[in-house]
Protein backbone atom coordinates (compact mmCIF):
# COMPACT_ATOMS: atom_id res chain seq x y z
CA UNK A 1 0.00 0.00 0.00
CA UNK A 2 2.78 2.47 0.90
CA UNK A 3 4.58 1.96 -2.19
CA UNK A 4 1.04 2.19 -4.01
CA UNK A 5 1.25 5.73 -2.22
CA UNK A 6 4.88 6.54 -3.20
CA UNK A 7 4.60 5.55 -7.03
CA UNK A 8 0.81 7.92 -7.23
CA UNK A 9 3.09 10.65 -5.36
CA UNK A 10 5.78 10.34 -7.88
CA UNK A 11 3.61 10.45 -11.02
CA UNK A 12 1.52 13.33 -9.71
CA UNK A 13 4.91 15.43 -9.08
CA UNK A 14 5.95 14.45 -12.54
CA UNK A 15 2.56 15.71 -14.12
CA UNK A 16 3.35 18.98 -12.43
CA UNK A 17 6.47 18.90 -13.71
CA UNK A 18 5.74 18.34 -17.35
CA UNK A 19 3.06 20.81 -17.57
CA UNK A 20 5.62 23.10 -15.63
CA UNK A 21 7.98 22.68 -18.62
CA UNK A 22 4.91 22.64 -21.51
CA UNK A 23 4.56 26.49 -19.82
CA UNK A 24 7.74 27.25 -20.63
CA UNK A 25 8.35 26.33 -24.20
CA UNK A 26 5.94 26.88 -27.73
CA UNK A 27 7.30 23.41 -28.81
CA UNK A 28 9.20 20.42 -27.40
CA UNK A 29 10.86 17.26 -29.03
CA UNK A 30 9.20 14.30 -27.16
CA UNK A 31 13.15 12.78 -26.73
CA UNK A 32 14.09 16.36 -25.15
CA UNK A 33 11.34 15.76 -22.89
CA UNK A 34 11.42 12.65 -21.81
CA UNK A 35 14.80 13.70 -21.11
CA UNK A 36 14.05 16.33 -18.96
CA UNK A 37 11.52 14.46 -16.65
CA UNK A 38 13.97 11.25 -16.67
CA UNK A 39 11.39 9.06 -17.98
CA UNK A 40 10.29 6.80 -21.42
CA UNK A 41 8.63 7.84 -24.07
CA UNK A 42 5.73 5.59 -23.27
CA UNK A 43 5.39 6.49 -19.53
CA UNK A 44 5.77 10.78 -21.43
CA UNK A 45 2.45 9.57 -23.73
CA UNK A 46 0.46 8.68 -20.10
CA UNK A 47 1.56 11.64 -18.38
CA UNK A 48 0.29 13.91 -21.30
CA UNK A 49 -2.83 11.76 -21.58
CA UNK A 50 -3.40 12.88 -17.83
CA UNK A 51 -2.92 16.57 -18.66
CA UNK A 52 -5.21 16.05 -21.53
CA UNK A 53 -8.02 14.59 -18.86
CA UNK A 54 -7.68 17.76 -16.83
CA UNK A 55 -8.31 19.26 -19.84
CA UNK A 56 -4.97 20.78 -20.17
CA UNK A 57 -5.00 21.53 -24.62
CA UNK A 58 -1.87 19.27 -25.17
CA UNK A 59 -1.46 18.85 -28.84
CA UNK A 60 1.40 16.26 -30.28
CA UNK A 61 3.27 15.90 -33.54
CA UNK A 62 4.03 12.86 -34.46
CA UNK A 63 7.09 11.30 -36.88
CA UNK A 64 10.98 11.50 -35.83
CA UNK A 65 10.72 15.02 -34.96
CA UNK A 66 7.77 14.41 -33.15
CA UNK A 67 6.75 16.94 -30.11
CA UNK A 68 4.08 18.55 -27.79
CA UNK A 69 2.92 22.11 -27.21
CA UNK A 70 0.22 23.36 -25.52
CA UNK A 71 -2.30 24.70 -28.12
CA UNK A 72 -3.92 28.28 -27.06
CA UNK A 73 -7.42 27.12 -25.69
CA UNK A 74 -10.69 29.70 -24.60
CA UNK A 75 -9.22 30.58 -21.10
CA UNK A 76 -6.09 30.48 -19.53
CA UNK A 77 -5.51 27.51 -17.79
CA UNK A 78 -4.01 27.81 -14.57
CA UNK A 79 -0.41 28.14 -14.05
CA UNK A 80 2.48 25.90 -12.47
CA UNK A 81 4.76 27.63 -10.43
CA UNK A 82 7.41 26.95 -8.22
CA UNK A 83 8.47 29.00 -5.17
CA UNK A 84 10.97 31.32 -6.78
CA UNK A 85 8.85 31.30 -10.04
CA UNK A 86 6.14 32.55 -7.49
CA UNK A 87 8.31 35.49 -5.52
CA UNK A 88 9.77 36.44 -8.93
CA UNK A 89 6.52 36.87 -10.46
CA UNK A 90 4.93 39.22 -7.51
CA UNK A 91 8.12 40.98 -7.91
CA UNK A 92 7.90 41.74 -11.24
CA UNK A 93 4.45 42.91 -10.84
CA UNK A 94 5.48 44.98 -8.35
CA UNK A 95 8.00 46.69 -10.89
CA UNK A 96 5.12 46.63 -13.58
CA UNK A 97 3.15 49.00 -11.17
CA UNK A 98 5.67 52.32 -11.72
CA UNK A 99 6.96 50.50 -15.05
CA UNK A 100 7.67 51.81 -18.96
CA UNK A 101 5.07 50.03 -20.12
CA UNK A 102 2.07 52.21 -21.29
CA UNK A 103 -1.49 51.73 -19.40
CA UNK A 104 -0.75 48.66 -17.41
CA UNK A 105 -0.03 50.30 -14.04
CA UNK A 106 -3.54 49.62 -13.01
CA UNK A 107 -4.21 46.04 -14.11
CA UNK A 108 -0.35 45.25 -12.84
CA UNK A 109 -1.93 46.32 -9.23
CA UNK A 110 -4.88 43.99 -9.65
CA UNK A 111 -2.79 40.82 -10.35
CA UNK A 112 -0.13 41.77 -7.75
CA UNK A 113 -2.90 41.42 -5.37
CA UNK A 114 -4.63 38.07 -6.51
CA UNK A 115 -1.17 36.33 -7.33
CA UNK A 116 0.00 37.39 -2.90
CA UNK A 117 -3.48 36.42 -1.89
CA UNK A 118 -3.55 32.54 -3.49
CA UNK A 119 0.51 32.84 -1.95
CA UNK A 120 1.15 30.01 0.74
CA UNK A 121 2.09 32.23 4.12
CA UNK A 122 5.68 31.46 3.56
CA UNK A 123 6.41 33.17 0.35
CA UNK A 124 3.56 36.10 0.75
CA UNK A 125 6.36 37.36 3.73
CA UNK A 126 9.08 37.08 1.29
CA UNK A 127 7.17 38.96 -0.88
CA UNK A 128 5.76 41.27 1.69
CA UNK A 129 9.23 41.96 2.99
CA UNK A 130 11.08 42.75 -0.21
CA UNK A 131 7.94 45.47 -1.05
CA UNK A 132 8.43 47.07 2.50
CA UNK A 133 12.15 47.46 2.15
CA UNK A 134 12.00 48.59 -1.69
CA UNK A 135 12.04 52.56 -2.37
CA UNK A 136 11.12 53.46 -6.21
CA UNK A 137 13.41 55.94 -7.32
CA UNK A 138 10.57 57.01 -10.00
CA UNK A 139 10.84 56.29 -13.71
CA UNK A 140 10.34 59.80 -14.59
CA UNK A 141 7.95 60.99 -17.77
CA UNK A 142 9.72 60.15 -20.62
CA UNK A 143 8.37 57.91 -23.11
CA UNK A 144 6.19 54.43 -22.75
CA UNK A 145 6.24 51.41 -24.54
CA UNK A 146 2.66 50.41 -25.86
CA UNK A 147 1.67 46.78 -24.43
CA UNK A 148 0.62 45.41 -28.10
CA UNK A 149 3.98 46.02 -29.24
CA UNK A 150 6.20 45.02 -26.67
CA UNK A 151 3.98 41.58 -26.82
CA UNK A 152 4.37 41.50 -30.50
CA UNK A 153 8.01 41.62 -30.66
CA UNK A 154 8.76 39.67 -27.53
CA UNK A 155 6.78 36.44 -29.92
CA UNK A 156 8.66 37.27 -32.78
CA UNK A 157 12.20 37.15 -30.59
CA UNK A 158 10.63 33.62 -29.42
CA UNK A 159 9.31 32.41 -32.39
CA UNK A 160 12.92 33.27 -34.54
CA UNK A 161 9.85 35.17 -36.98
CA UNK A 162 11.32 38.22 -39.51
CA UNK A 163 9.34 40.80 -38.14
CA UNK A 164 8.37 44.35 -39.93
CA UNK A 165 7.51 47.37 -39.01
CA UNK A 166 7.68 51.33 -39.01
CA UNK A 167 10.51 52.95 -36.96
CA UNK A 168 11.12 56.82 -36.39
CA UNK A 169 14.61 58.25 -35.75
CA UNK A 170 15.97 60.36 -33.72
CA UNK A 171 16.09 63.01 -36.14
CA UNK A 172 12.19 62.45 -36.86
CA UNK A 173 12.98 60.59 -40.20
CA UNK A 174 10.25 57.71 -40.64
CA UNK A 175 11.84 54.40 -42.39
CA UNK A 176 9.91 50.67 -42.82
CA UNK A 177 12.25 47.84 -41.29
CA UNK A 178 12.57 44.22 -42.05
CA UNK A 179 14.60 42.48 -38.77
CA UNK A 180 15.05 39.48 -37.68
CA UNK A 181 14.66 40.03 -33.96
CA UNK A 182 16.52 39.16 -31.22
CA UNK A 183 15.93 39.75 -27.88
CA UNK A 184 14.17 42.82 -26.07
CA UNK A 185 16.40 44.69 -23.18
CA UNK A 186 14.93 46.80 -20.86
CA UNK A 187 17.39 49.85 -19.38
CA UNK A 188 15.85 52.62 -17.40
CA UNK A 189 12.53 53.48 -18.43
CA UNK A 190 12.93 52.74 -21.69
CA UNK A 191 12.33 49.19 -23.83
CA UNK A 192 14.90 48.02 -27.03
CA UNK A 193 14.58 45.74 -29.66
CA UNK A 194 17.69 44.27 -30.41
CA UNK A 195 17.69 42.62 -33.86
CA UNK A 196 19.48 42.33 -37.46
CA UNK A 197 18.19 45.10 -39.91
CA UNK A 198 17.86 42.69 -43.26
CA UNK A 199 17.90 46.30 -45.45
CA UNK A 200 20.85 47.99 -43.83
CA UNK A 201 22.40 44.37 -43.33
CA UNK A 202 23.60 45.14 -39.51
CA UNK A 203 22.98 44.59 -36.30
CA UNK A 204 20.62 47.79 -34.61
CA UNK A 205 18.59 48.54 -32.11
CA UNK A 206 15.67 49.75 -31.58
CA UNK A 207 13.71 52.08 -29.16
CA UNK A 208 9.90 50.28 -28.71
CA UNK A 209 7.99 53.79 -27.90
CA UNK A 210 9.33 54.96 -31.56
CA UNK A 211 8.64 51.87 -33.27
CA UNK A 212 5.18 51.24 -34.71
CA UNK A 213 2.78 49.08 -36.49
CA UNK A 214 5.15 45.60 -36.07
CA UNK A 215 3.63 42.74 -37.96
CA UNK A 216 4.88 39.10 -38.13
CA UNK A 217 6.06 37.70 -41.61
CA UNK A 218 5.74 34.14 -41.10
CA UNK A 219 9.39 33.71 -42.27
CA UNK A 220 11.37 31.76 -39.26
CA UNK A 221 15.24 32.28 -39.28
CA UNK A 222 18.46 31.20 -37.60
CA UNK A 223 19.52 33.54 -35.11
CA UNK A 224 23.28 35.16 -36.01
CA UNK A 225 25.90 35.56 -33.88
CA UNK A 226 25.79 39.02 -31.93
CA UNK A 227 28.92 41.01 -32.11
CA UNK A 228 28.53 41.74 -28.25
CA UNK A 229 28.36 39.71 -25.24
CA UNK A 230 25.03 40.00 -24.58
CA UNK A 231 21.95 41.88 -26.00
CA UNK A 232 22.10 44.33 -22.95
CA UNK A 233 25.91 45.45 -23.58
CA UNK A 234 25.12 45.70 -27.34
CA UNK A 235 22.35 48.42 -26.56
CA UNK A 236 24.66 50.18 -24.05
CA UNK A 237 27.46 50.14 -26.52
CA UNK A 238 24.83 51.99 -29.00
CA UNK A 239 23.46 54.41 -26.14
CA UNK A 240 27.60 55.09 -25.86
CA UNK A 241 27.92 56.41 -29.14
CA UNK A 242 25.10 58.52 -29.54
CA UNK A 243 25.69 60.28 -26.09
CA UNK A 244 29.29 60.67 -27.77
CA UNK A 245 27.15 62.84 -30.32
CA UNK A 246 29.33 66.85 -30.56
CA UNK A 247 26.21 68.82 -29.29
CA UNK A 248 24.47 68.29 -25.92
CA UNK A 249 21.92 70.38 -26.21
CA UNK A 250 19.58 72.08 -22.89
CA UNK A 251 17.13 74.11 -23.41
CA UNK A 252 14.15 75.99 -20.86
CA UNK A 253 10.82 75.78 -22.69
CA UNK A 254 8.26 78.04 -21.28
CA UNK A 255 5.68 75.98 -21.71
CA UNK A 256 3.52 72.83 -20.34
CA UNK A 257 5.67 69.61 -20.49
CA UNK A 258 2.28 67.80 -22.12
CA UNK A 259 2.47 70.02 -24.64
CA UNK A 260 5.90 69.65 -25.36
CA UNK A 261 6.10 66.45 -25.53
CA UNK A 262 2.98 65.93 -27.86
CA UNK A 263 5.13 67.78 -30.52
CA UNK A 264 8.85 66.83 -29.80
CA UNK A 265 8.63 64.16 -27.03
CA UNK A 266 9.80 61.15 -29.40
CA UNK A 267 13.53 63.06 -30.13
CA UNK A 268 14.05 64.33 -26.10
CA UNK A 269 14.30 64.31 -22.84
CA UNK A 270 11.93 65.92 -20.64
CA UNK A 271 11.50 66.88 -17.20
CA UNK A 272 8.98 69.03 -16.27
CA UNK A 273 10.27 72.22 -14.28
CA UNK A 274 7.12 73.91 -12.90
CA UNK A 275 3.20 74.56 -14.17
CA UNK A 276 4.27 76.20 -17.26
CA UNK A 277 7.71 74.97 -17.95
CA UNK A 278 10.09 72.04 -18.71
CA UNK A 279 13.49 71.61 -19.16
CA UNK A 280 14.19 69.83 -22.46
CA UNK A 281 17.68 67.83 -22.93
CA UNK A 282 18.69 66.72 -27.49
CA UNK A 283 22.25 65.15 -27.92
CA UNK A 284 23.08 65.83 -32.40
CA UNK A 285 25.12 65.88 -34.39
CA UNK A 286 23.82 69.31 -36.17
CA UNK A 287 22.36 72.13 -34.63
CA UNK A 288 19.26 72.50 -37.29
CA UNK A 289 17.55 69.90 -36.17
CA UNK A 290 16.73 71.46 -32.51
CA UNK A 291 16.53 74.45 -33.78
CA UNK A 292 13.82 72.97 -36.32
CA UNK A 293 12.12 71.18 -33.20
CA UNK A 294 11.82 74.04 -30.91
CA UNK A 295 10.76 76.35 -33.29
CA UNK A 296 7.69 73.80 -33.73
CA UNK A 297 6.90 73.83 -30.33
CA UNK A 298 5.61 77.47 -30.79
CA UNK A 299 6.83 79.14 -27.10
CA UNK A 300 9.40 80.93 -25.72
CA UNK A 301 12.50 78.84 -24.99
CA UNK A 302 16.06 79.79 -23.10
CA UNK A 303 19.24 78.03 -23.80
CA UNK A 304 21.52 76.45 -21.61
CA UNK A 305 23.99 74.87 -23.67
CA UNK A 306 25.77 74.69 -25.49
CA UNK A 307 26.92 78.46 -26.34
CA UNK A 308 27.07 77.60 -30.27
CA UNK A 309 23.09 77.07 -30.11
CA UNK A 310 22.38 80.50 -29.17
CA UNK A 311 24.93 81.53 -32.23
CA UNK A 312 23.40 79.11 -34.48
CA UNK A 313 19.75 80.76 -33.59
CA UNK A 314 21.11 84.48 -34.30
CA UNK A 315 22.41 83.28 -37.57
CA UNK A 316 18.71 81.49 -38.08
CA UNK A 317 17.02 84.80 -37.01
CA UNK A 318 18.99 87.21 -38.91
CA UNK A 319 18.42 85.32 -42.18
CA UNK A 320 14.42 85.09 -41.04
CA UNK A 321 14.29 88.55 -40.96
CA UNK A 322 16.02 89.12 -44.23
CA UNK A 323 12.87 87.43 -45.54
CA UNK A 324 10.28 89.26 -44.00
CA UNK A 325 11.59 92.55 -45.22
CA UNK A 326 11.44 91.18 -48.99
Amino acid sequence: MAKKLENMANTSSRTLRLLSLLQTHRYWPGEELAGRLGVSIRTLRRDVDRLRELGYPVQAQRGVDGGYQLAPGAALPPLVLDDEEAVALAVGLQAATQGAVAGIAESSVRALAKVVQVMPPRLRRRVEALRAMTVSSGWGTGPAAEPDTLVAVAQACRDAERVEFEYTAANGERTARHVEPLRLVALGRRWYLVGYDLTRHAWRSFRLDRLGRPRNTGVRFRPRELPAEDAAAFVRAGIGSAQAAPHVVEVMVHAPEPAVRAVIGRWAELEPAGEDRCLVRMRTDSLDWPAMALGAVGADFTVHSPPELVDHLRDWGRRFSRATAL
